[in-house]
């Protein structure tokens, strides 16, 4: 009886010390004592229905280098389109970059659009427009309870070579559209291509 008891004891402690070998293994870097250049993928998640209106924001980065179009307007502000993706919930969100590669300060104040209940979104946006040409349509950004876009807020006091994401969320057309044109006030029409999400 004695016996069996020191004998699984024993048994206890190898399988201990065989688990704290394999445990520290696992966390070495591949053991020349330098990090492992491991990371973990991170993805952004899809808008929840807001945006932030300070700094942070909780647009989406662009998950991809793809470039549907490049909208260059006045004061050499740059809008990137990367993706137009539209989702099973019957919207369609497009995402990208503004670019200031102008010499002075930009806030997009007059992207918000000319209608007063956007306001509240401030400068943002929520003035982008999708259109369909073929089923002659006009697609606003969504709002939320609150009256605020769907959409990128706080686009305020974009530095010089400052580069931001920005995203705009709206109601999907037909499933045949696949090609519509993205209009933001003060800026040039851009045509864009709607993948399926």
């Amino acid at each position: 009886m004695q016996r069996s008891t020191v004998g699984r004891r024993a048994a206890v402690a190898v399988a201990l010390a065989a688990g704290v070998a394999l445990t520290l293994a696992g966390c070495g870097g591949g053991g020349d004592g330098k990090p492992s250049d491991n990371k973990a993928s991170t993805k952004s998640a899809a808008p929840s229905g807001g945006s932030s209106s300070g700094g942070s924001s909780a647009t989406p980065s662009p998950e991809s280098t793809q470039v549907l179009a490049q909208i260059k307007g006045e004061k050499n502000i740059v809008v990137t389109i990367n993706s137009a993706v539209r989702d099973t919930g019957g919207f369609v969100t497009v995402s990208g970059t503004v670019t200031n590669n102008g010499d002075e300060v930009f806030t997009a104040g007059s992207w918000q659009g000319p209608e007063v209940a956007l306001v509240s979104s401030g400068s943002s946006v929520a003035g982008a427009v999708l259109v369909d040409q073929v089923g002659k349509k006009r697609y606003y950004v969504l709002r939320d309870t609150e009256g605020k876009c769907l959409c990128t807020m706080g686009l305020n006091l974009i530095q010089p070579k400052e580069t931001r994401p920005i995203f705009a969320q709206f109601p999907a057309p037909p499933t045949s559209t696949t090609s519509v044109e993205f209009q933001l006030p003060t800026m040039p029409p851009a045509k864009i291509q709607i993948s399926e999400g």
